[in-house]
């Protein structure tokens, strides 16, 4: 029986089906959700992610995004003790800037609760080859298992028998 990988959606994946300025963001964003749909990936998201969307000044866009998680049954991770204490190992380690330890809570959520993938787009702290570098270094120290960090086209049309 083959394992279904599980993805950790991170704020920036419920952004962009609504977004007209990024085409093909927008198209490789709405083929991971029809790929969720269709039972490929098991979806994750947090409390965080809920906390952030629900701060988007536009109703309708902040309503569209949100009811994006329900329709594709997003499992909504909590924030623990282990979560925080890992992201402000990546903040010490220089990995993530201190003013957006938000993104390193995306991060630690992924590690602690063993999920297979990150799923973003966002390329200042998360999807960004330093981060990826030394987040898996952390990881291999700490104990956790290796997260691949991925926008959504690197996953989309994934098979793990190719």
């Amino acid at each position: 029986m083959r394992k279904i990988p599980s993805i950790y959606l991170e704020t920036t994946i419920f952004n962009f089906p609504f977004v007209d300025d990024a085409p093909q963001y927008k198209a490789e964003t709405l083929k991971l959700f029809k790929e969720i749909k269709a039972g490929k990936f098991k979806p994750y998201t947090s409390e965080l992610v809920i906390y952030e969307l629900k701060n988007t000044k536009d109703e309708n866009k902040r309503n569209n995004m949100v009811s994006l998680i329900s329709e594709y049954v997003v499992e909504i991770l909590p924030i623990n003790d282990e979560v925080k204490r890992l992201a402000n190992v990546y903040v010490s380690a220089g990995i993530i800037p201190e003013n957006f330890l938000s993104d390193a809570v995306h991060i630690a959520l992924a590690a602690v609760y063993g999920l297979d993938f990150i799923i973003s787009l966002n390329f200042k702290h998360i999807v960004k080859h330093k981060t990826i570098l030394e987040t898996e270094f952390i990881h291999i120290r700490e104990g956790y298992k290796r997260i691949f960090i991925h926008t959504p086209l690197e996953v989309i049309n994934y098979d793990e028998n190719n």
